[in-house]
């Protein structure tokens, strides 16, 4: 890699130059665990009150736009919402691209299609610089705990470069493959528990239904093939009908969108989830969009309840 910053040591262990841009639940936590680790930190949010508050626990410095976070970053983390706001962040007059000297390090943690990721990889390689999609998984727990689970998609010296820096707020970093990958993974990801969910969400509806005691068959099955994280940590909330907390059922119909869409490129077919995101859809409607992914169980009818 060329450029201003291709050789310098970067992690735990020397201070970086970092931009962060966007202050959700997500990036919030981890642009303070960057600044805890001793990371020089300039963010940027798109409503800035959250930037003040930001600036006021953890001090750093904050920016008027993303270009000028970008503005002498050696590495420049984004954490949006979609792939809307991706583009508005990296690209145009005022955008964090605008702002990156050659050599600079792009790594986008918002979970986005594939697609954007290539197309943003390919910009960066033309103004001589790296970027890798790294999603995460963990929720807003994982983020503040510093204990996610990070997929990318990049080169070998991206990762190299960056892989210090995000263990500041990781328990997993693993690098899949090229541009994409990072993305492609989190969409396996949330296949999988679209279609765990589906499964326990009866499971429990069933177990009320025969009327036995639910903690003591959780106790029984959670030690053999049926355990999950789901399992674990969503049976006993998902029995009691708590759901305001956790992962929106908002950001998980983006995510199966995301999926959906892919198979539709890739040829693949993905009947389950293509389903489980329709019951999401009917969750919707019964004013569940901000709740856990466990309220998919919503829509199914314990056994003796009227209709």
């Amino acid at each position: 890699m060329s450029g201003p910053y291709a050789q310098r040591p970067l992690g735990r262990d020397a201070m970086t130059k970092i931009a962060f841009i966007g202050l959700g639940v997500m990036g919030f936590p981890m642009a303070g665990h960057l600044a805890a680790a001793g990371h020089d930190v300039t963010v940027y949010n798109r409503t800035s009150a959250k930037a003040d508050d930001w600036v006021e626990q953890h001090g750093g410095a904050m920016a008027a736009s993303p270009r000028e976070a970008a503005a002498g970053a050696e590495i420049v983390f984004t954490c949006v919402g979609n792939d809307d706001d991706l583009r508005s962040v990296t690209l145009g007059q005022d955008g964090a691209f605008a702002g990156m000297a050659e050599g600079t390090l792009f790594v986008d943690h918002t979970t986005v299609s594939a697609h954007i990721a290539r197309d943003l990889a390919e910009k960066l390689e033309e103004q001589g610089c790296h970027g890798i999609d790294a999603p995460v998984s963990g929720g807003q727990a994982g983020a503040e705990n510093g204990k996610l689970a990070i997929m990318c998609g990049g080169s070998d010296a991206a990762m190299d470069r960056a892989r210090p820096v995000m263990d500041a707020y990781a328990a997993r970093i693993v690098h899949v493959g090229g541009p994409g990958a990072g993305q492609t993974t989190k969409m396996v990801n949330q296949i999988c528990i679209a279609g765990v969910l589906s499964g326990l969400s009866e499971a429990v509806r069933f177990a009320q239904s025969a009327d036995v005691d639910l903690a003591k068959v959780k106790e029984a099955i959670s030690g053999g093939a049926a355990q999950s994280w789901q399992m674990d940590n969503r049976w006993d909330t998902m029995a009691a009908g708590e759901f305001d907390f956790g992962f929106a059922i908002d950001w998980m119909r983006k995510d199966l969108g995301l999926a959906l869409d892919e198979a539709r490129r890739n040829g693949s077919s993905l009947p389950n989830a293509a389903l489980v995101d329709q019951y999401y859809a009917e969750v919707q409607a019964m004013g569940g969009n901000r709740q856990d992914t466990s309220a998919l169980i919503r829509r199914l009818r314990k056994g003796g309840d009227k209709d």
